[in-house]
């Protein structure tokens, strides 16, 4: 069994005064890292993060140290976006699909499952151990986290790739992907429910939310480095933000 990851990173973070939730310092660690240390520590081959901070290809990479001591470039994680930016968690989920597949070197390449993960939560860690501890799917489509008060967290889950995939290819050709709500992209799927009683899924929106966790501003040092590239081409639809992404409603 195969799995890779989609990391969603972007958004407008309006309730945190536009600072990117990705760049927020948890433990001297971006929320960025965090979330892309704990899909690799799972068993991730590769990731996807998908956000505005950086336009992606092999070779970029997610670090909070910068300047000539700084490591070098991880080739297993790659940065996109979707084409429009903000177009939505539906949107940003089939940019991170299209990239993964862009990646694969043959069919015996390509991933049985997707670990789609929200960058804006500290212990997404703990989330990761238990999705990768409900695998294999057992025919369903997928598996997500469900918070204390009853709220499916879509953005903390593992899916089937290709139900996944389907999904998507199915907003687009209705011509309703830009937009679309991660409810309206998860609801044709059987997904089974895995209760997150530990609250490995709280999020930071507000900086209250991060006052709780010790959450600090970032420096004026970027965490995020890729080497330049190309645009993506424009049928190519990367991410959209963590505080929408979710799209919990």
């Amino acid at each position: 069994m195969l799995l890779d990851a989609i990391v969603l990173a972007g958004g407008r973070s309006s309730r945190l005064s536009g600072v990117p939730k990705a760049q927020l310092l948890w433990h001297g660690t971006t929320l960025l890292k965090n979330t892309v240390d704990a899909a690799l520590r799972g068993g991730a081959r590769r990731v996807v993060v998908v956000g505005p901070d950086a336009q992606g290809a092999p070779g970029a990479h997610v670090s909070d140290a910068q300047g000539p001591d700084a490591p070098g470039p991880d080739a297993r994680v790659r940065f996109t976006r979707e084409d429009p930016p903000f177009g939505g968690p539906a949107a940003a989920i089939g940019a991170g699909v299209r990239a993964l597949e862009g990646q694969q070197a043959s069919s015996a390449d390509v991933a049985d499952i997707v670990l789609v993960l929200a960058c804006d939560m500290p212990e997404i860690a703990r989330a990761v151990s238990a999705l990768v501890e409900s695998l294999p799917l057992a025919g369903s489509d997928g598996a997500l986290l469900v918070d204390s008060s009853g709220m499916r967290q879509p953005l903390a889950a593992v899916y089937s790739r290709r139900a996944l995939s389907d999904a998507v290819e199915a907003l687009r050709a209705s011509g309703t992907l830009d937009g679309a709500s991660m409810r309206s992209l998860i609801a044709p799927l059987d997904l089974r429910e895995l209760s997150d009683a530990a609250g490995s899924t709280s999020d930071v929106d507000t900086w209250p939310d991060a006052a709780a966790f010790g959450i600090e501003p970032p420096t004026d040092t970027p965490s995020i480095a890729a080497p330049p590239i190309a645009a993506p081409s424009p049928d190519e639809h990367p991410h959209e933000h963590p505080d929408e992404q979710r799209s919990r409603a």
